[in-house]
């Protein structure tokens, strides 16, 4: 997967905003005000930064060398993943689904239930 269908992937959850908050060169993307995913358009190889559950996250960094700790982030919590097409497809789009869905539903119930309008 390349990072154009990553992007559209991640702004076609319900309730993603793309939002700028680092600067114009970062690319953040939001559910609920909270951040799920990061990208820096210009980087190459292409990347994206991930939110994940601490042992899934460590299962596959031991996995997959596309995948690391995330860069500039919480490492327990992060992972970066290098958009070079390593990694098939569909796993990338599960793991930005599980990082959505992480922050979702760390939402109150009330902006979660908003969601599923």
């Amino acid at each position: 997967m390349d990072l154009p269908d990553a992007i559209a992937h991640c702004l076609s959850k319900p309730g993603c905003e793309e939002t700028t908050p680092f600067g114009p060169e970062v690319l953040v993307y939001k559910v609920g005000g909270k951040m799920f995913a990061l990208t820096v358009p210009g980087d190459f190889p292409a990347t994206m930064n991930l939110k994940c559950d601490p042992e899934r996250a460590v299962a596959l960094r031991e996995d997959y060398v596309s995948i690391i700790p995330g860069y500039h982030m919480n490492k327990r919590h992060w992972n970066t993943l290098t958009l070079d097409n390593s990694l098939p497809s569909k796993l990338v789009r599960e793991l930005i689904d599980h990082s959505y869905d992480l922050v979702v539903s760390s939402l109150p119930k009330a902006k979660r239930a908003e969601l599923r309008l």
